[in-house]
């Protein structure tokens, strides 16, 4: 007997094939963005302040990058939490290429490990890697008064006085935190931890012997040091670096110590493999151009460039060695 009902596998079929009429307009307009894109400004948002070290670094390829891309680049500084909040507006920005991001290690790193339940997004699925722009070591600064010449005397010195000097950091949680944290783990020695706003502040502190020590970024501890009104005892690379002269790698007193920072751009996930592609050989010219090398040069920086996958492995071997440091500190900010 003739039957007007559809089949079970026939019905699968016409809906299949209806869903791909509906969903095929959307995914040419989709990929027509794509290949349009940049059709307007962009915002490349830094989520420290103007004048840090990430601001003034995401400014040098600003202007190249927007001459490249034939569009505004904005910079939107969205300071807070150590770089938390301005990392997570664009987590969750639309996926469109017109949010950009261009930060440091900790909100990529430390912070969903020291802030497991409330840092509101996850590096790993909520962001897409684009560009590993520059590394730099940070460099250990003490008071000129407190009397030590090389990081040994600074060790003998602190032994000597144990629980009596401090160091200052940008804030717990921070790269320059969790340095000397490790590095106080690392050589028996007691620290008091005195957090500031910024490293500037650190600084200044420093100069004045309110606070005997501090891991800082070379770019505002170098011009000090080389006025003789602070002193360098080390940095955190574990080689030399040539923009550093005459500077020991920390390295070099104790075994495998590593504390660099390093600069990326990233976008949220979901962006159109064409944009984070254009993106990325815009970003790998500029970066690889004499110009930028040498302002990045100026700031202590040495330019990386590369693919996405460097800087996610990058990011996915830094992660897996702090976060052991942190879970061997039992270091939590939640």
């Amino acid at each position: 007997m003739p039957s007007n009902t559809v089949s079970r596998p026939r019905r699968a079929l016409l809906s299949l094939a209806l869903a791909a009429a509906v969903l095929a307009p959307a995914s040419h307009a989709y990929a027509a963005g794509a290949a349009a894109w940049p059709s307007r400004p962009i915002s490349l948002v830094v989520p420290f302040p103007p004048g840090s070290s990430p601001d003034i670094v995401a400014r040098t390829i600003a202007e190249p990058l927007a001459q490249a891309l034939g569009q505004p680049v904005v910079i939107d500084n969205r300071a807070g939490a150590g770089g938390n909040i301005g990392t997570r507006v664009v987590a969750k920005a639309a996926p469109d290429g017109y949010t950009v991001l261009f930060t440091i290690n900790g909100p990529l790193v430390t912070a969903p490990r020291l802030y497991q339940t409330t840092l509101g997004y996850d590096p790993k699925t909520d962001l897409a890697p684009v560009s590993l722009i520059a590394t730099s070591p940070n460099v250990l600064v003490v008071n000129d008064a407190l009397g030590v010449d090389d990081l040994a005397g600074f060790v003998a010195k602190a032994k000597a006085e144990q629980g009596k000097l401090n160091y200052g950091s940008v804030g717990a949680g921070s790269a320059a935190h969790l340095a000397m944290e490790m590095f106080k783990a690392d050589t028996g020695i007691d620290l008091l931890h005195v957090p500031y706003p910024g490293f500037p502040q650190v600084l200044t502190a420093i100069m004045a012997g309110d606070v005997h020590a501090g891991f800082m970024v070379p770019a505002i501890a170098m011009p000090q040091v080389s006025q003789g009104k602070v002193k360098a005892l080390g940095i955190t690379s574990t080689s030399a670096n040539p923009l550093l002269p005459g500077l020991p790698p920390v390295a070099d007193s104790v075994t495998d110590f590593e504390a660099i920072s390093w600069q990326a751009v990233l976008v949220p996930a979901g962006t159109p493999a064409p944009i984070v592609e254009r993106l990325n050989r815009e970003l790998d010219t500029i970066v690889q151009s004499e110009r930028v090398q040498k302002l990045l040069e100026t700031q202590y920086f040495t330019p990386v460039g590369g693919g996405p996958a460097v800087l996610a492995r990058q990011i996915d071997d830094e992660t897996a060695r702090w976060t052991q440091v942190i879970d061997a500190l039992k270091l939590s900010l939640d």
